[in-house]
């Protein structure tokens, strides 16, 4: 697991983030303290709508195989 890059370790904490955020709106705790519910589920939602799409837009190596196949793809591009 050592090889896995940071950029996908960021993404998927975002992704996390953001998923944690959207079940406390939902239970009605409001992590972001802004008065208007309405405001608050609407970011809520967007961010994890955004942490989705940018967490997964990119192929995610998290096993040794996939790394290793990731690795001979840059290979290959870079020929």
């Amino acid at each position: 697991m050592s090889n896995i890059s940071s950029g996908t370790i960021a993404r998927t904490i975002v992704l996390a983030l953001a998923l944690i955020n959207q079940v406390l709106a939902a239970m009605g705790k409001s992590p972001i303290p802004i008065e208007d519910e309405t405001i608050t589920e609407l970011i809520s939602t967007a961010w994890t709508v955004i942490a989705a799409i940018i967490a997964w837009w990119k192929n995610q190596s998290f096993t040794a195989a996939a790394i290793a196949g990731d690795n001979v793809m840059n290979t290959l591009k870079e020929e």
